[in-house]
């Protein structure tokens, strides 16, 4: 059983790794639906945060269908991560989480995110700061290390949890690969052989598939895994993975029907959430990847990612639906 605090997470959690104008509340609805046991929000900078930066509070908002979910916040500043966590606990999350993995130059810059891996006493010392100031379960995301040269995490592990932390999500990756080359989980598994560390370790990188999934919980006995970038535009992975845990029996892929009524879900809640203008240019980072493999659907594809006006994008969609269900029929046939 895997407990953040006391947060029951079951047997083997399955997360979603907050990610950047993706993990939004639009998206979470999707992943919850299909059988994610915990999500976090997108990364939010503190800086935005306490300067009340729209797009920053925006990004606190939650809902109860989603509950459980951690709050993410970046930065690199000790007062204002402090301030930062008494924002965070008032929009009531059950987890604040710190990113101190994300890999992009503008955030590793200013020494936050994954720039921290440079400073690991600082590290600990932000941590400290967060757990000392919130009444919330802090969890930590983090990569191996910042190169093949300062690959701290074993140490890293026991020093955040000995100031408080409640559980650890490792990207087996360190910031100089970025997502370059294969997610390496061994010292992932070492850590979760250390006698010391009792926190829930959550592995992260490269679970893309129901197999892999089972084979990493098995090779390295981590205590769940946090899946990122598999789920853009398939959050089906979660319930293929449940079943296949459950079963040993790989589940048929998300139909056709499913996957344009997916996508219509996703578009109706971005046009809520974000409004008319967003709603449209924030989807269509999305719409390849949910209509990935079939043939010919680069001309609709096309559509979607170029038309600005709703009413006709929900019409695309209805025409995707009605040419390859026809086409699958022919396919039976």
């Amino acid at each position: 059983m895997t407990k953040i605090a006391n947060i029951d997470l079951g047997d083997f959690p399955l997360l979603l790794a907050p990610m950047e104008d993706v993990s939004d509340p639009p998206f979470r609805a999707l992943c919850k639906e299909q059988g994610c046991d915990m999500m976090y929000t997108e990364f939010i900078s503190v800086e935005g945060l306490i300067r009340d930066a729209h797009k920053s509070v925006q990004k606190l908002d939650i809902y109860e269908e989603e509950r459980p979910i951690g709050i993410q916040i970046f930065g690199a500043e000790l007062d204002s991560m402090r301030r930062a966590a008494e924002i965070v606990e008032e929009a009531q999350p059950e987890v604040l989480d710190i990113n101190f993995g994300c890999p992009v130059k503008k955030v590793v810059c200013k020494m936050a995110g994954a720039g921290i891996l440079q400073d690991i006493p600082r590290m600990v010392e932000l941590t400290k700061a967060i757990v000392d100031s919130t009444s919330l379960p802090v969890t930590v995301k983090t990569r191996l290390g910042w190169d093949s040269n300062t690959l701290y995490i074993e140490e890293v592990a026991e020093r955040l949890q000995d100031v408080g932390i409640h559980a650890l999500s490792i990207h087996g990756r360190t910031r100089k690969q970025m997502y370059k080359g294969e997610a390496d989980w061994t010292l992932i598994g070492k850590i979760k052989d250390n006698p010391r560390v009792h926190i829930p370790i959550i592995g992260n990188g490269d679970i893309d598939s129901p197999q892999k999934a089972v084979e990493y919980k098995e090779r390295y006995g981590v205590d769940g895994v946090m899946i990122g970038r598999a789920s853009i535009g398939n959050p089906w992975i979660f319930r293929e993975i449940k079943h296949y845990i459950k079963t040993g029996e790989v589940l048929a892929p998300p139909t056709l029907n499913e996957r344009v009524d997916a996508v219509r879900q996703h578009l109706t809640h971005s046009l809520e959430w974000k409004g008319p203008k967003l709603g449209v240019l924030e989807m269509r980072r999305h719409y390849g990847t949910y209509f990935r493999g079939l043939p010919g659907i680069k001309p609709y594809r096309s559509r979607l990612v170029t038309e600005h006006d709703p009413s006709i994008i929900f019409e695309t969609l209805e025409e995707i639906r009605t040419r390859y269900q026809s086409y699958a029929l022919a396919e039976a046939l």
